[in-house]
């Protein structure tokens, strides 16, 4: 394991981070070495807030809805996945909150705000095709946000590759019951 080469040793100034951290308490946890743009983070987090509800709405819907010979297991699937994306929500909305932003869960505009579609499908096959095509555009929008946030937003990429890791064993589990019911 390399070690880590510098020349100078890691020294804080107490005294001025205690100032700082009195004279902006109004602030919360944004404190001034804080390296991302907090408006484009709350724009980026309610984008990824909008996607959650709405993949939130299409479980459910699939959930309540899903029939035929092996639609026990599946609807189980789908009201499972409907209650991780709302557990995604609600991370996401809470991070709003601390970086000083407003969670929008105003349900006009939510479509065009989502980067996943409402679509409800005809039957069980176009049920578990329309959500594992939700979660591969999921995935693909969480990587981005990963990448984008790096280490100028540590805590927001932290929770983001949390979320980014379900959203990736939920498509598998989309592709794994269309394999295993002959669907695909």
């Amino acid at each position: 394991m390399a070690e880590m080469q510098t020349t100078q040793p890691f020294v804080m100034d107490m005294e001025m981070l205690r100032k700082r951290a009195r004279e902006h308490m109004d602030e919360g946890p944004v404190t001034g070495n804080y390296e991302g743009d907090v408006a484009t983070a709350v724009k980026i987090l309610n984008d990824a807030l909008a996607t959650e509800v709405v993949c939130v709405l299409r479980y459910k819907f699939h959930a309540v809805t899903a029939k035929g010979i092996h639609s026990e297991s599946v609807r189980d699937e789908f009201a499972q996945h409907a209650r991780e994306e709302e557990e995604h929500a609600d991370l996401i909305a809470e991070r709003i909150d601390q970086l000083g932003g407003k969670p929008n869960f105003d349900p006009a505009g939510l479509l065009t705000r989502s980067v996943t579609q409402y679509v409800e499908g005809n039957d069980l096959r176009s049920m578990i095709e329309e959500d594992l095509v939700a979660e591969r555009v999921a995935i693909e929008t969480y990587r981005a946000m990963v990448r984008y946030f790096a280490n100028h937003d540590p805590t927001t990429r932290q929770m983001l590759e949390v979320i980014l890791a379900k959203e990736e064993e939920h498509a598998n589990d989309m592709h794994d019951l269309l394999v295993q019911h002959g669907l695909r």
